[in-house]
């Protein structure tokens, strides 16, 4: 049998009802194959990064345990965006789903597909604050502790709903 990797999954949605766009995709989340779900963050409202003409983004994270290795689980990710029928049309436009692999495990990888941990989560309250809900000891490899990266990461505009 396979060991078990802890992961944590960003969700953001603008479109298309987010909240509910949101809400199935963790539900979805839970039914991975040779993933256990195990807790997700409270949804909170933020303000789009990159272009302002778009609507506030609803975001959460999930952390699940998975038996997948990373880019099949990344494979799995994008196949939920698919069926929310995600669009790419610019970059950090608006969206009905995005799913983004932040942490797997303690590994860090730099492919072509994935970048883990996640390259801009360090900076991203809609990501920190949920993450830190969760699980406030998460270690992220690149000895980053968590706390010290939320002093220099504000709340903002980011309100938990």
């Amino acid at each position: 049998m396979t060991a078990s990797i802890r992961c944590f999954i960003g969700l953001g949605s603008n479109l298309n009802n987010p909240t509910e766009q949101v809400v199935r995709a963790l539900d979805e989340l839970a039914t991975l194959d040779k993933c256990q779900f195990i807790q997700a963050s409270s949804l909170y409202a933020s303000a789009p990064v990159g272009p302002q003409d778009q609507p506030d983004f609803i975001n959460a994270v999930a952390e699940i345990e998975t038996e997948l290795p990373p880019h099949l689980l990344l494979d799995k990710l994008q196949a939920i965006e698919q069926k929310h029928q995600r669009v790419r049309e610019r970059h950090w436009g608006p969206r009905t789903l995005d799913l983004d692999l932040l942490l797997y495990g303690d590994q860090e990888i730099n492919t072509e597909r994935l970048i883990v941990p996640h390259p801009f989560m360090h900076e991203r309250s809609f990501v920190l604050y949920p993450l830190s809900e969760i699980s406030p000891d998460v270690e992220i490899p690149q000895d980053k502790q968590l706390s010290s990266l939320l002093v220099e990461c504000p709340m903002g505009s980011l309100t938990k709903i």
